[in-house]
């Protein structure tokens, strides 16, 4: 049997939490800064298909390291029925974004290794030439 998720399809917050492996709190702040916007039967939090979708994405984008701002902006750029080429371009500019970023920090970190090994060897030079006298 197939499942097939419609626009009726409603979750509650532990379906979603526990499909995606967030707790509640995650949930909630994403709606407290207007990420998802469940519905609400009286204290119950009725969430949507739209809004299941905007968490993976939003998920995906952390995975990514973009922020949850960069998210917001490229998921709310969808338009239904249209090409979406604007938002298809901002998460490749955010993509290249994070990849120089990565880059940075990977020859930062190389960087920092040659000035270990150095210090490192300068202390064992010292410590052969001080045992010497």
């Amino acid at each position: 049997m197939t499942n097939i998720v419609t626009a009726s399809t409603e979750y509650s917050i532990t379906d979603l939490c526990k499909e995606f492996g967030v707790t509640t709190r995650t949930a909630r702040y994403y709606e407290d800064i207007g990420l998802l916007s469940p519905s609400r039967r009286g204290q119950t939090r009725v969430y949507s298909a739209t809004d299941r979708t905007r968490l993976r994405l939003i998920l995906r984008g952390k995975r990514l390291g973009l922020s949850l701002e960069d998210s917001r902006q490229i998921i709310d750029m969808y338009e239904p029925g249209k090409t979406n080429i604007d938002q298809l371009n901002s998460l490749i500019d955010a993509i290249r974004q994070q990849r120089d970023k990565l880059n940075q920090q990977l020859d930062d970190i190389g960087n920092l290794l040659k000035d270990l090994n150095k210090a490192e060897a300068n202390c064992i030079e010292a410590l052969k030439t001080n045992g010497d006298k």
